[in-house]
């Protein structure tokens, strides 16, 4: 059975609830394409997956879309073939779209039950929660993980707890001038950034930026079937 071990794990009634579920995610970078994925993997039977850019060769080293054999495809497209290759019998809706204050309402025009954001891009972080906060929406945002090499320094706080992260600062100020409360849950990393070699471009790797997508994934899913609370 394909999921078989997540149901020995938290049981057959939290699976189908689980299963009943219906999730979001903005972004298919390092953080978002293993957030997804785990998603995937935990048997939710409704997904979207939005993304407006294409799969480039420099994004091999840290997100799971990325290989040789699919450089120059749209990033959404790979990763709806990948998740049907997960699971067949998933429901996938995969928009190239660059999300915008504009469209943010058309985007998140369905019941969905939490809402992921790994966007890096302020504006659209801002009208993805701006959105989730004036319709209570179940949201979790991503911080900025490059320039990072320790993944046991990622944390998930309310966003008026976070510190260090420059991303989720940003973030803080801007929400808080606009009258918004500072209360949506947000994976960020405690670590100081390094210094790189080329100041120009923003270092990465394997590890950091996937674990914090797992661990928004696991925080996801803790909180869908009610784990998150205990």
């Amino acid at each position: 059975m394909r999921f078989n071990r997540l149901i020995n794990l938290i049981g057959q009634d939290k699976f189908l609830e689980l299963s009943s579920k219906q999730v979001i995610i903005f972004g298919l970078g390092g953080v978002g394409s293993f957030a997804a994925e785990a998603i995937a993997r935990s048997g939710i039977m409704k997904m979207t997956v939005v993304d407006y850019d294409f799969v480039d060769i420099t994004n091999i080293n840290r997100q799971l879309v990325a290989l040789e054999s699919t450089i120059g495809e749209l990033k959404v497209d790979v990763f709806k073939k990948r998740a049907l290759d997960i699971n067949p019998k998933i429901s996938i809706e995969a928009l190239n779209l660059k999300v915008t204050e504009e469209n943010i309402s058309s985007i998140l025009n369905k019941p969905y039950d939490f809402v992921i954001d790994c966007i890096d891009d302020v504006s659209a972080k801002v009208a993805i929660a701006k959105f989730c906060l004036d319709n209570r929406l179940r949201l979790i945002t991503s911080a900025g993980f490059a320039n990072k090499s320790k993944p046991e320094m990622i944390k998930v706080a309310k966003l008026n707890q976070t510190k260090v992260c420059p991303l989720a600062k940003t973030l803080r100020y801007k929400l808080k001038t606009l009258g918004y409360p500072l209360t949506i849950d947000v994976a960020y990393s405690e670590e100081q950034p390094l210094k790189v070699i080329d100041k120009t471009i923003l270092g990465s790797n394997a590890y950091v930026p996937p674990a914090a997508g797992l661990i928004i994934a696991s925080h996801v899913i803790n909180n869908l079937i009610g784990e998150e609370e205990k």
